[in-house]
């Protein structure tokens, strides 16, 4: 019957960490997807900036130009101001990218150890309990191995039972034991 539990334990044991495997795998397919993503973005980047600095710079000349004629020098400064914000605002998401991916690094790291407390944890609680099986049924063996011996003896000697008590055939030459010499060896059959 222990035999029993300790198989369904282990079946139990398997099943949960193949779930924790799998889920472990989706979230590290999930991870790399997330990060090639982000690797796509980063590199798309500069050729936006680029792009857009390239846009700004054909229309600048020209704008700058009007604006001298006509003698407005504010608003280049608020054009200069929204791209420096721009700018800005470009490192900060940088910087808010680089700390996502850190916190995501530092995710998988813990997960990891998880994965390898819970594999250890599993792996010593199927240690003692093979101990503890393995020390119970040693136990088991030596009663067993005590009670194997007196049967054999038991089945060595003409014994019977005479109305309900054990009967013996006593050999009366043979040595006599005991405190008062009361025991003697049974015939054997």
């Amino acid at each position: 019957m222990q035999q029993d539990e300790l198989m369904a334990l282990i079946s139990k044991t398997a099943v949960l960490m193949e779930q924790f495997e799998r889920r472990c795998e989706e979230l590290e397919r999930h991870q790399r997807t997330v990060a090639e993503h982000l690797q796509a973005l980063a590199q798309q980047v500069p050729g936006v900036l680029r792009q857009s600095a390239d846009d700004s710079l054909r229309t600048l000349p020209g704008a700058v130009m009007g604006k001298l004629e006509s003698g407005l020098s504010e608003p280049v400064g608020a054009y200069e101001k929204r791209l420096k914000d721009a700018g800005t605002l470009l490192h900060a998401g940088s910087q808010t990218l680089a700390g996502q991916l850190k916190r995501m690094e530092e995710l998988h790291k813990h997960l990891v150890w998880k994965v390898v407390g819970a594999a250890f944890g599993s792996v010593l609680l199927l240690l003692l309990g093979g101990g503890w099986l393995l020390w119970q049924y040693r136990a088991d063996i030596d009663h067993n191995r005590i009670s194997a011996e007196l049967l054999r003896a038991y089945n060595q000697a003409d014994v019977t039972l005479c109305d309900g008590r054990l009967c013996a055939n006593v050999d009366e030459k043979g040595k006599a034991y005991g405190d008062q010499k009361q025991y003697r060896p049974i015939q054997a059959r």
